[in-house]
């Protein structure tokens, strides 16, 4: 791995880590559902790219598939809450 690569991995590392605080922040103190929805499901995706990220270092496929779950539970929240919040059910009678 060149030293270029590293360099642009760590600073992606904590540019995902600051979006995250930032996510985090939004989430406690959002002023309605659905600006703690957005901001959850920014967190899930800066989450799953950390982990590519980290996969990219490290080099282990593990990773990838771990963050290829995590996007998966993400968009499925991130439609259940929303439709929560729509109609105040998740699963229609």
């Amino acid at each position: 791995m060149t030293v270029m690569l590293k360099y642009a991995l760590i600073f992606a590392l904590v540019c995902f880590t600051l979006s995250m605080v930032f996510a985090l922040i939004r989430i406690l103190r959002g002023p309605a559902a659905q600006d703690r929805i957005l901001a959850a499901d920014a967190l899930s995706i800066n989450a799953m790219l950390i982990i590519l990220t980290l996969g990219i270092d490290i080099g282990s496929s593990v990773y990838f598939e771990s963050a290829l779950l995590i996007a998966i539970f993400g968009f499925v929240s991130s439609t259940a809450m929303a439709k929560f919040l729509l109609r105040g059910e998740v699963i229609e009678p």
